[in-house]
């Protein structure tokens, strides 16, 4: 399953980047404001039942194991929930969407626990930086 943000700039690099790596038609997707950090983010509280529900049912529909979670730079969602400083500060940027990353990974770990959870930062050019 990849999860990614709504931003249509990242559409065709998140197919790409899936693709690359033996995915093409191989994945579910659940596309949210953030992607990942709406998972998180306090500011969206209110979407993390539905995201835990629909990777549920994911699992048990389709078996899969693996989650991607992919975040980007310039992240309208990501300066909501962590402020504008989001846009004008490249280290904090980065800082905050890994933070978001490793968070989601162990909300994942925690609640689906046999799923590899592989995150990401994509740049504005497609390339994607692996966060661990």
């Amino acid at each position: 399953m990849l999860v990614n943000c709504i931003d249509p700039r990242f559409t065709t690099g998140s197919f790409a980047y899936m693709a690359g790596r033996g995915f093409k038609d191989l994945y579910s997707q659940f596309v949210i404001a953030g992607g990942p950090i709406g998972v998180v983010a306090d500011s969206f509280s209110d979407w993390r039942k539905t995201f835990w529900d629909n990777l549920d049912i994911t699992v048990k529909l389709h078996s899969i194991n693996r989650v991607v979670g992919i975040v980007h730079r310039d992240c309208g969602a990501a300066a909501v929930a962590y402020g504008e400083r989001m846009v004008s500060d490249f280290g904090f940027e980065t800082d905050r969407l890994s933070d978001a990353l490793r968070q989601f990974r162990a909300e994942l770990g925690k609640r689906q626990p046999k799923l590899t959870v592989d995150t990401g930062i994509m740049s504005l050019d497609g390339a994607v930086t692996v966060v661990t």
